[in-house]
């Protein structure tokens, strides 16, 4: 059988899978991640792969990595939590492979899965929302992966949403993921459950009594078994979501939002708030089409379709 391999590079673990052209998985396998040098992280990519090529007549290979991710498709300029640095991955492991060798952003290639095989695939322009630990973004228009001059677009999570804000993990202040993503979730329900302990008895619960145990599943399930406390949280990371979906759509103008990474997984508890914020501050909302906003579909196994799917191009 023939297939492309498409590999997640993800700071804890590396998944692989053979996929094929209808975007189906037919084989996977996962590694822990060691960080300690970029060639132990090669290693480990270089081992996924060579247990992958065991049953198919792989064509070529396609990366996800979390970074900057150089125009050229195979150096990684700047990967922090790799402590990565003008890396060339993709000649590195072309070179080892015999396999051309495609790099791309992981919210890139979650965001082209989508878009080729998932919760996108009936519109031409998209803009994916990875909320996870942070806020990573794919933006597909006239059915092309917009890359930018440097490669570098999509970095929506660094927008700026409040002057002098809370400090984020890149030096700057304020930026769109300090509010919207899986720690602004942690932090408002830890808040919250400091504050009022009744409203927040859902989560407290699950977490033994104690504001600062509270994890995001336990949010997540908390909420959608009615807990005051943990729906204001997804509210209040909710409005933030929606209001800075609203300043894309202003610029980009897509068909469609698709919120993927971890914390959609809360599905409508989620949603709701997100959509209504994105509602209420959509430019010329009367005169124009509203762009709806779904659910990712394909989940984890975004970024491997996605990788995989853009070493075929």
């Amino acid at each position: 059988m023939s297939a492309i391999i498409g590999v997640d590079v993800g700071g804890t673990k590396i998944a692989a899978g053979l996929v094929d052209e209808q975007g189906n998985i037919l084989k996977m396998t996962r590694k822990p991640t060691d960080t300690r040098t970029p060639d132990s992280v090669i290693e480990t990519i270089l081992e996924v792969i060579g247990e992958l090529r065991v049953d198919a007549d792989a064509q070529a290979v396609g990366i996800g990595a979390a970074g900057f991710i150089n125009a050229d498709r195979s150096t990684v300029n700047f990967a922090p939590n790799l402590n990565w640095r003008n890396l060339p991955l993709g000649k590195r492991v072309s070179e080892a492979t015999g396999l051309p060798t495609v790099v791309e952003n992981d919210a890139n290639s979650a965001a082209w899965g989508e878009f080729r095989f998932g919760a996108a695939a009936e519109y031409e322009s998209a803009a994916v929302i990875t909320v996870g630990t942070g806020i990573g973004g794919g933006i597909i228009v006239g059915g092309k992966l917009l890359r930018g001059a440097s490669g570098f677009a999509g970095e929506i999570g660094h927008l700026n949403m409040v002057e002098n804000g809370i400090p984020c993990g890149c030096g700057l202040r304020g930026c769109w993921e300090v509010y919207s993503s899986g720690g602004a979730l942690l932090r408002a329900a830890r808040k919250i459950a400091r504050q009022d302990r009744e409203r927040s008895a859902g989560m407290l619960d699950l977490a033994g009594g104690d504001p600062e145990a509270i994890t995001g599943i336990m949010i997540s399930q908390a909420a959608q078994n009615g807990c005051k406390g943990a729906n204001e949280a997804f509210a209040e990371v909710g409005r933030w979501l929606g209001q800075g979906m609203a300043d894309l759509s202003a610029i980009l103008d897509p068909e469609a939002f698709v919120l993927a990474g971890g914390v959609s997984e809360a599905g409508n508890v989620l949603l709701r708030p997100t959509r209504d914020a994105f509602l209420e501050r959509l430019t010329a909302r009367d005169f124009r089409p509203e762009p709806p906003v779904l659910l990712a579909k394909l989940g984890n196994d975004a970024g491997i379709i996605g990788a995989a799917d853009l070493a075929r191009e």
